[in-house]
């Protein structure tokens, strides 16, 4: 499944409006997915910190926003940022793509490029991301319910100075 975004129309986060019907959106908001993602704890490990969040939200829906990008771009980015629709390119198997720019609201962007390592729909995602040099397994694991724990592990995989 190549999963290039062909939306690029539209270059900013979609309105309620034009996501009518979407059942990511309906199950879990864009406010929900960034806030969820933007606020603490973390396991502040040297080289391998934790992110783990609980959605509102079935685990196949949640593993879907993160493969399709007219859903990535609603909730990744943290405030004060966008990722542009045109800039993601989501090709979800094993050496596929990973790629999208997050734009401050300056207008300063920060490409990303990352290589996806394994798929294992819809509970694993795992890419190397070639900028920061870190891996990332995101696991996500069904809590009944309708609730999805969604744990990102982070590998530092080359030798970064210690500050």
């Amino acid at each position: 499944m190549h999963t290039r975004s062909r939306l690029g129309r539209l270059g900013r986060t979609p309105t309620p409006t034009e996501t009518q019907g979407d059942s990511v959106a309906q199950s879990a908001t864009t406010d929900t997915f960034a806030a969820t993602l933007t606020e603490g704890p973390y396991s502040q490990g040297f080289g391998e910190p934790t992110l783990t969040r609980v959605f509102a939200a079935p685990r196949e829906l949640v593993f879907r926003a993160f493969i399709e990008p007219e859903q990535f771009v609603r909730f990744w980015a943290p405030a004060g940022s966008a990722v542009p629709l045109s800039s993601v390119t989501i090709e979800p198997w094993a050496g596929g793509r990973l790629e999208y720019t997050t734009v401050t609201d300056a207008g300063v962007g920060h490409p990303t490029m990352c290589t996806f390592l394994a798929v294992e729909e819809p509970e694993t995602l795992t890419y190397a991301d070639h900028v920061s040099g870190v891996d990332v397994s995101m696991v996500l694991s069904d809590l009944g319910d309708g609730r999805t724990r969604a744990s990102l592990f982070h590998r530092v995989s080359r030798t970064v100075p210690r500050l």
